[in-house]
């Protein structure tokens, strides 16, 4: 797509990302839920908690987007991020904006300082694969992912949380 930008997303942006938040969640098979989106991104947004690239077109409107999670790997002891959303809006696909969106990922991650870059993805999404791996990335053959769910409770009287 001729006159895309790619740029980190401001809070003027949270409208039009709240809105392809939602649509990736539902992806994933979350319920629709615009305020959540909107709501969490906003919060990500004000702590300065991930970085979101967004990609438009040229009149400003939305295409996609990617959220990058800062975090360390204790083994090389730097700086990693986990590339944990990319998103590109049904019209957009096929244009070249997640490809962009995953370059300008690790433009950012090289400029940051940044080792490295993660991501998972669904086993059964072979199109977002494909372009991973045309882009360099390499699938873990060592490693496993596990995760475990945690219950919220509430602490008893007197006792502190955490």
């Amino acid at each position: 797509m001729n006159n895309m930008t790619i740029r980190r997303a401001e809070l003027s942006d949270l409208d039009a990302l709240a809105h392809m938040f939602d649509a990736y969640r539902q992806f994933y098979e979350q319920p629709a839920d615009l305020t959540l989106a909107r709501e969490f991104l906003q919060e990500r947004l004000q702590k300065s908690e991930s970085v979101l690239l967004l990609a438009a077109d040229a009149s400003g409107q939305a295409l996609g987007f990617c959220q990058l999670y800062p975090s360390f790997c204790s083994v090389e002891a730097k700086p990693i991020c986990t590339l944990y959303d990319l998103y590109v809006c049904p019209h957009a696909r096929r244009s070249g904006a997640g490809r962009a969106l995953l370059l300008a990922a690790h433009d950012y991650a090289a400029s940051a300082g940044v080792a490295r870059l993660d991501l998972t993805t669904a086993r059964t999404n072979l199109a977002a694969q494909s372009l991973y791996e045309s882009l360099g990335w390499v699938q873990d053959q060592i490693f496993l992912a596990y995760n475990k769910r945690v219950e919220l409770r509430t602490p008893k009287p007197g006792e502190q949380a955490g």
